[in-house]
C-alpha cells in the first residue's frame, strides 16, 4: 500500500492573503479557517484528487531558502497568457539563477515563496 499526497501546509503571515491568491491561481475555494488558519480546496474538498493546501499563520516563517517548491501547469490557455494572469494576481518573476533558455517562469507568491510556471497546458481536474 502507498500513500496520497493530500495536503500542504504552508507557514505564512497573511493566511487570508496568500490563501486568496493561491484560491485564484488554481481555481480553489475555501475549505474551511479555523484558529488563525485558512484552508483551501478544490470543489470536492479534502481526500479529492488534488490536494488542498493550508495557511496557517506564524510570526516569523522560516527565513532561507525553501527546499521544495511548487509547479503549476496553465489549463485552459498558453503559458504566455498564464504568465500575464498570475502577474495580475500579484505573483512576481524571481531570480533563481536561470539563464533565460529555460521551457519556464520562475515566480514568487506575494509572501515570497518561489513557484515555477510550467510551459504544458495540463487537462483540469
Amino acid at each position: 500500500m502507498a500513500c496520497r499526497f493530500s495536503e500542504v501546509v504552508v507557514d505564512c503571515r497573511d493566511p487570508d492573503a496568500l490563501a486568496a491568491f493561491w484560491s485564484a491561481v488554481l481555481d480553489y475555494r475555501v475549505l474551511s479557517r479555523d484558529d488563525g488558519e485558512v484552508e483551501i480546496g478544490p470543489e470536492a474538498g479534502f481526500g479529492g484528487a488534488a490536494p488542498t493546501i493550508v495557511f496557517g499563520r506564524v510570526p516569523d516563517p522560516m527565513p532561507g531558502k525553501l527546499r521544495w517548491h511548487i509547479d503549476v501547469n496553465p489549463t485552459d490557455r498558453d503559458q504566455d497568457a498564464e504568465l500575464r494572469r498570475l502577474l495580475d494576481l500579484g505573483a512576481v518573476p524571481a531570480d533563481v539563477g536561470q539563464t533565460g533558455e529555460e521551457s519556464w517562469h520562475v515566480l514568487a507568491d506575494p509572501e515570497g515563496n518561489e513557484f515555477c510556471l510550467l510551459r504544458r497546458r495540463l487537462d483540469p481536474l
